[in-house]
């Protein structure tokens, strides 16, 4: 297969096209030639920007194109406006983030999706990403209708994650002593490894599959007690956790999935409660938990920040024992 990537450099573009270069698909990586640019020289690489420089893109085809790096309704428009001839089907990497408020736990892909009140703005924002992630979504649907694959993606885990939003966790487990966890243990949560969310997005791209897809895991419950229990066997660290409730970290204006990832606080932690009954009947899969924490580790081990640097997403040390601290004497 001829297979064109938008983006195909960085963490989920960066681990598709390394599987579709290693089950001998040509491959294309079209993107402005700025982050890993000397990844892949296997591959056939095509400098450019989604923002008014599309020209090395004209006059070419490919059997199919993921777009991994869509966030502005006006440029995913004019990419897919362009390759709408070009290409025989168009994969967008989109988000469950798409879902309007209240989510209903266990929705499905036919929940009703947000409605900018100014579906002009490009600002990508907190505010604005889902809203225009929809209009993204119905651009590419309107210049290739029938032909798009929307992957509804989790939070994407794993090697190579720029976030640190899940990093954090099996980090800060395997540094041990005490640690501020919230909500309850039970709290449900979804995420994905990036290479069993490639795997799938590459079968079912192969395939020319179409339509919509929530598209984040495990295949059964996993709360976030069991996810901190599998980081510690990990790790093997002694650890002792405690639990903070919703109410006391908004209180304390504790930024949700940010400063303390995987937490939603009360009722919109059913963005993590998404129906995944039509992934699952693709036959997707799942690797286990723990070699998802220790590949995560293992990688993480490797970096090397630059001086001033730390984690985009988590608590700092002395944030967290100063909470810690106000939640035990409440009421003292």
């Amino acid at each position: 297969m001829k297979l064109l990537i938008l983006g195909g450099t960085s963490f989920l573009g960066r681990h598709l096209a390394d599987l579709a270069l290693a089950a001998g698909h040509a491959v294309t990586l079209f993107n402005r030639g700025q982050t890993n640019p000397d990844l892949f020289p296997q591959a056939e690489h095509l400098t450019g920007d989604r923002d008014g420089n599309l020209n090395a893109l004209r006059g070419r085809s490919w059997d199919a194109v993921i777009d991994t790096c869509g966030y502005v309704p006006r440029l995913v428009r004019d990419s897919a406006e362009l390759l709408k001839d070009a290409v025989e089907h168009y994969t967008f990497i989109s988000t469950i983030s798409v879902y309007a408020e209240p989510i209903t736990p266990g929705s499905d892909e036919s929940a009703p999706v947000i409605a900018l009140a100014d579906p002009t703005v490009e600002a990508v924002t907190g505010e604005t990403y889902g809203g225009l992630k929809v209009l993204c979504e119905q651009a590419v649907d309107a210049a290739l209708p029938g032909r798009v694959l929307h992957v509804r993606s989790g939070l994407i885990v794993g090697p190579n994650d720029p976030t640190d939003r899940f990093t954090y966790w099996p980090v800060r487990v395997a540094m041990g002593g005490e640690i501020l966890a919230p909500g309850k243990p039970e709290q449900p949560t979804q995420f994905i490894d990036v290479r069993d969310l490639s795997a799938w997005t590459l079968r079912m791209t192969e395939a020319r599959h179409a339509g919509l897809y929530n598209v984040t895991g495990p295949a059964e419950t996993m709360t976030l007690g069991a996810l901190l229990q599998v980081c510690q066997q990990v790790s093997g660290s002694e650890m002792r956790v405690t639990w903070v409730d919703d109410d006391f970290l908004v209180q304390n204006d504790v930024a949700p999935f940010s400063e303390l990832p995987l937490w939603i606080p009360g009722a919109y932690n059913a963005l993590q409660m998404v129906n995944l009954s039509k992934v699952l009947a693709t036959g997707i899969t799942y690797r286990p938990l723990a070699d998802t924490v220790a590949d995560t580790l293992r990688w993480n081990a490797t970096r090397v920040p630059a001086e001033g640097d730390r984690p985009r997403a988590g608590m700092m040390q002395e944030r967290e024992t100063t909470l810690l601290a106000a939640w035990k004497a409440r009421g003292a």
